[in-house]
């Protein structure tokens, strides 16, 4: 399946996450739950996931991964296997219907709903504003699938990231506080009800390329509407 690029000073390219991008996901996970680990924020294994948790995700067709086409600043690194070489893509998100029974209730309407899970940004592109964008990408993924509202959970105790969602434009639910799960901040924000028939085109932000030392220069970081194709299917 195509997908549709920007010609930017560093390419990035939106896919569906393929069989050969499963050590690549797991490093990103990795990366990412050892820094929020480092902050004492416990959402994830302080060692990312195990294969048997993410490999479903891409089988399933619902991990999709933001990816280079030249590669990008430590754009590879050691997998669990202590093998080297490994493509790390740039960020990852999975979006579904499953809704959490720990945390959504029937009163909830899961149906009415997507969720995201994994969502994690190299630390490369941090501030890129990559997060936001595939937050609206799936916002309007979940418009064009007749769903009202885009919805996850995260850490109770990370008031950095809740106030992340927030920015982008989600609003806490409430929080379920159940001592097993570090996890349990509920957030939601409406799907673009305007967008549903067919997605309007807008253009993408500037942002500052990822940090080098080199001189920064602005880049169009990710247009979400022309991923028409990964929205429909």
């Amino acid at each position: 399946m195509p997908a549709n690029t920007l010609d930017l000073v560093t390419e990035l390219t939106l896919r569906r996450a393929a069989p050969a991008d499963l050590q690549g996901v797991l490093a990103l996970l990795a990366r990412t739950a050892g820094w929020l680990n480092g902050l004492g924020v416990r959402q994830w294994p302080a060692g990312g996931f195990p294969a048997e948790r993410i490999e479903p995700l891409i089988d399933e067709g619902v991990m999709y991964v933001l990816d280079t086409a030249e590669g990008s600043p430590g754009d590879t690194a050691e997998d669990a296997a202590g093998n080297t070489g490994v493509r790390v893509p740039v960020a990852t998100i999975a979006v579904d219907g499953h809704a959490d029974p720990e945390f959504w209730t029937q009163a909830d309407r899961p149906g009415d709903a997507l969720y995201v899970h994994k969502l994690a940004v190299s630390r490369d592109y941090s501030g890129c504003g990559l997060g936001e964008a595939l937050l609206g990408w799936a916002a309007l993924r979940a418009a064009v699938h007749g769903r009202s509202r885009l919805r996850l959970d995260c850490a109770k105790d990370n008031a950095r990231l809740q106030s992340f969602y927030r920015r982008a434009g989600f609003r806490h639910v409430r929080t379920v506080d159940l001592p097993h799960r570090a996890s349990g901040a509920l957030f939601e924000r409406d799907a673009p009800g305007a967008l549903r028939a067919a997605p309007l085109r807008r253009r993408a932000p500037l942002v500052p390329a990822p940090r080098s030392g080199h001189a920064v220069q602005p880049r169009r970081v990710l247009d979400i509407t022309t991923h028409n194709e990964l929205m429909e299917c």
